[in-house]
């Protein structure tokens, strides 16, 4: 394994992920509308943290490159939707804004 691999990875296990839960989401889910998002925002960072999670063991040589690619295209394709719903959200608030009072 060349050297430069091995710091690489290393550096990127001790890099702290963006996906780690903080501790005041960590509370019980109820049936309220904010507890299913959060519950979609859940989701979202598990996506991200397999993939993740994936690179890092084929950065060690460990992984099935299928997987890894299975788990890479997940990822994108959530980060897409989260993209595509922060568009529309947007859009919707100006179109709120250009209302008449």
């Amino acid at each position: 394994m060349d050297v430069r691999s091995l710091f690489a990875a290393q550096s990127y296990a001790a890099s702290r992920p963006v996906t780690e839960p903080q501790p005041e989401t960590a509370t019980p889910q109820a049936a309220t509308p904010g507890a299913s998002f959060g519950q979609i925002v859940t989701d979202f960072a598990q996506t991200l943290r397999t993939g993740e999670d994936l690179a890092k063991t084929t950065m060690m040589g460990d992984a099935d490159p299928h997987a890894l690619v299975e788990a890479l295209a997940q990822s994108e394709l959530a980060v897409e939707t989260v993209v595509a719903v922060r568009n529309k959200v947007v859009e919707a608030y100006q179109e709120i804004l250009r209302m008449p009072v």
